[in-house]
């Protein structure tokens, strides 16, 4: 076989394996959650604005569970919080819970209990 026949078989190969790791990242977000949790610190649910729940629904949960968010607010009082964020599609919302350090975030996973908060997916932001 001549060098420059393996080295196009090669670039194939390569081309495929390329195009095959970014199906699978769109699909699965698995570099994105890496990056995320390792490096940011953050947590997302990666879900698209047709999945998530309407905005008076994630509003009326949001009330129903005060006590909940009290309890997340007070693990570093001034430095967590929870919002109903509505900014990325418009009639539908998340929550989006921040805080400021990685121990806030392991205590705030530890008050969650799951991947949603009541049933509303959420997002967790180190800032």
């Amino acid at each position: 076989m001549k060098a420059s026949t393996v080295i196009l078989i090669g670039f194939l190969v390569l081309a495929v394996c390329l195009i095959w790791a970014a199906w699978v990242e769109g699909q699965t977000k698995i570099l994105h959650r890496v990056y995320d949790d390792l490096v940011l610190d953050n947590r997302s649910h990666y879900l698209p604005c047709d999945r998530l729940p309407t905005e008076a629904e994630v509003e009326e949960i949001f009330t129903a569970h005060a006590e909940t968010i009290r309890a997340i607010e007070q693990i570093h009082p001034g430095n967590a919080g929870v919002e109903v964020d509505t900014s990325t599609c418009p009639g539908r919302a998340d929550l989006l819970i921040w805080y400021a350090t990685h121990r806030d975030r392991q205590a705030i996973e530890q008050i969650l209990g799951g991947d949603t908060f009541f049933g509303v997916p959420y997002r967790l932001n180190n800032r």
